[in-house]
């Protein structure tokens, strides 16, 4: 049992570069647990979102990032200063709002349990 103890407070020899392949593990596994729980999801969300958008037509359903729901009356694609938008014409009870295509956030119906 004594030999187990000494053993174990004795320092390992080339610590220094055992200490750098530890730091380098632990920064790879930090690296990897980012990516699996935090981007890569996102990612994958952000294409969901990308090809609900894609099918957007007249008289869906939307929910706007502001929280106005509507039904799309008019879709058309703006350029201005080289740059073409996405604009999107909501009619919201007797009103109606030009919002950009990615500031819609939900296409469809009410959310599930409300009416």
């Amino acid at each position: 049992m004594t030999h187990f103890l000494l053993l174990a407070l004795q320092q390992p020899t080339g610590s220094a570069s055992s200490g750098f392949m530890m730091l380098m593990l632990q920064v790879v596994a930090i690296g990897a647990i980012f990516y699996f729980l935090i981007l890569r999801p996102q990612g994958k969300a952000r294409k969901e979102h990308a090809a609900l958008l894609a099918q957007l037509k007249r008289n869906d359903e939307v929910m706007t990032a502001g929280g106005i729901v509507g039904k799309v009356k008019e879709i058309k694609d703006v350029e201005s200063n080289g740059v073409t938008e996405s604009l999107v014409t909501i009619e919201s009870g007797t009103t109606q709002l030009v919002v950009e295509r990615s500031r819609i956030v939900r296409i469809g119906g009410p959310a599930p349990g409300r009416r």
